[in-house]
């Protein structure tokens, strides 16, 4: 039974649904809440690589660049230009905790539309920034949105899909993000020789920010959130739309006011009663899964992919250029996750895509270190190069098909009701705290360590791949207030989700 493979029998019975074009319509909707998150990620390392940006806010990095004794590692070492980057997710940090309590009070729609108008007036202030200042408070009000954005959204997409689809619909945000990014890069390179493309580039932040705030004016809430709300009518009417008005949505009803009514039970608050015994799996997951998908490097990589491709011998147009493919190659791989995930399941795909950036982290440290030298004072061929560049688009397609959809789905599909808004919470708040460490120190790293950066990383995907294959069981189709049973019969976690707590949940759920 290591690594938590078994069958679940899923108490409650499975309310499959079809798959109505309301449901792909209300999640398309939702998904592009990844858009903004996506859009900052890749607009913000090829930012940083225009001279006009760098003469008005860093003017240091390029008397740097000129020096002729740094070594191509540290030429975009500067903590000034890092916290350019690092501010938003300090931001989204702390809304992120702001964000659970909206979330359970107003719903996940609402929540969305929160976020995007937020994102919308910070993308605004960065267009128009004249000052250090400016810039980063318009930073600070992107984290804030795209706090509230990830906190809301795959709970959305997975409270509102099928159990059967539900990994492929809640891959749907991780889509957006990487539709961001490839987007963000190819205004990027089409904006970056003239003088105003820097504004260009950040102030069109605003334009997927109202794709999300007015697209959440037209769709409905979940109906889990509705019901947790009160709202029971507008639950029933929910279903019928998501799920088609021939089917009979009451039994569906029934269980989701059953599981509320047993939420509501509990007069402890969330934040506490997360702490419990019997909810060390969820936390622990609630921790672990975003730390560990910072710590794949990837968000790292998508940052700052255009000064690394410039450091190891592009020119500066090839750069962004080479950013534009691997975030085409990611959105790819997340496309090829949609296939999988529900066929072959969430471990399967952790752990293949780990294995892959693994040798991928491998072989680019290996590449760095002889061709550049330890110190990093050697010039690249354009040939090897390229290799790297192919290394990082294979890194990236596995980071597509695994950690990039799954870190998003499995954490919002975990938690009971009671405690799922304040589980998110924390699953987002550590993916932000992790990632805000992250972009503060990845170009000191990148200068000190040097190719022994990548070594670093490497190594943090073998421990979460090593975790993923003995600690998380399998969520494949399991109905979300089902899910309890898995760990139950887990190896590990059984002994702290004991058989007396899962009678617990059965003797609520007869008596309500």
């Amino acid at each position: 039974m290591a690594g938590g493979r078994f069958a679940v029998d899923t108490p409650g019975g499975s309310f499959d649904g079809r798959v109505t074009l309301s449901v792909v319509i209300t999640c398309f909707v939702a998904a592009s809440s990844g858009l903004i998150f996506g859009y900052d990620i890749g607009v913000s390392g090829g930012v940083t690589t225009m001279v006009p940006f760098l003469e008005k806010f860093f003017p240091d990095i390029l008397r740097k660049a000129a020096g002729a004794k740094v070594n191509l590692y540290c030429v975009y070492d500067s903590q000034v230009l890092t916290l350019f980057t690092s501010s938003l997710y300090l931001a989204g940090l702390m809304s992120s905790l702001v964000a659970s309590r909206v979330t359970a009070a107003l719903g996940r729609r609402i929540t969305m539309m929160i976020g995007g108008a937020t994102f919308l007036v910070g993308g605004a202030f960065n267009g128009g920034a004249e000052n250090i200042a400016m810039l980063i408070l318009g930073r600070i009000l992107l984290g804030f949105g795209v706090g509230f954005t990830n906190q809301a959204a795959p709970l959305y997409l997975s409270e509102i899909a099928p159990p059967k689809w539900r990994g492929a619909f809640n891959a749907g945000f991780q889509f957006f993000l990487s539709i961001g990014v490839v987007v963000a890069g190819c205004i990027n390179y089409g904006t970056a020789k003239h003088t105003w493309g820097w504004r260009v580039s950040l102030g069109i932040a605003i334009v997927p920010a109202a794709v999300i705030t007015i697209g959440s004016f037209l769709i409905t809430d979940t109906p889990n959130s509705l019901v947790q709300r009160g709202k029971i009518e507008q639950a029933r009417k929910a279903l019928r739309q998501v799920r088609g008005s021939e089917t009979d949505v009451e039994p569906e009803l029934k269980e989701l006011i059953r599981w509320s009514e047993i939420a509501k039970s509990v007069e402890k608050e969330p934040f506490m009663m997360i702490f419990e015994r019997q909810y060390r799996p969820h936390l622990v997951m609630a921790f672990l899964i975003p730390s560990f998908q910072q710590l794949t490097g990837i968000n790292i990589v998508a940052f700052y992919s255009p000064n690394l491709f410039q450091s190891v011998g592009f020119g500066h147009d090839a750069a962004l250029l080479s950013a534009i493919i691997l975030g085409v190659v990611n959105l790819t791989s997340i496309l090829f996750s949609t296939t999988i995930v529900d066929r072959f399941g969430r471990r399967f795909c952790f752990i293949s895509g780990g294995l892959v950036m693994l040798f991928c982290q491998i072989a680019l440290a290996a590449l760095l270190a002889a061709v550049t030298g330890v110190h990093g004072t050697k010039d690249m061929s354009r040939g090897y190069a390229v290799i790297v560049l192919v290394l990082m688009c294979v890194y990236s397609a596995g980071f597509g098909w695994s950690w990039g959809p799954l870190a998003f789905l499995v954490p919002s599909e975990i938690f009971p009701l009671k405690i799922r808004t304040t589980g998110q919470s924390i699953n987002i708040a550590m993916g932000f705290l992790t990632i805000s460490v992250l972009s503060q120190s990845f170009l000191s790293m990148l200068c000190h360590f040097k190719f022994a950066v990548f070594l670093f990383y490497g190594g943090w995907i073998a421990i979460m791949t090593l975790f993923i294959f003995f600690f998380l069981p399998e969520t494949k189709r399991i109905p979300l207030e089902s899910m309890y049973t898995i760990w139950g019969k887990h190896w590990f976690w059984h002994r702290y989700v004991t058989n007396e707590e899962s009678r617990q949940y059965d003797n609520n759920n007869n008596n309500i």
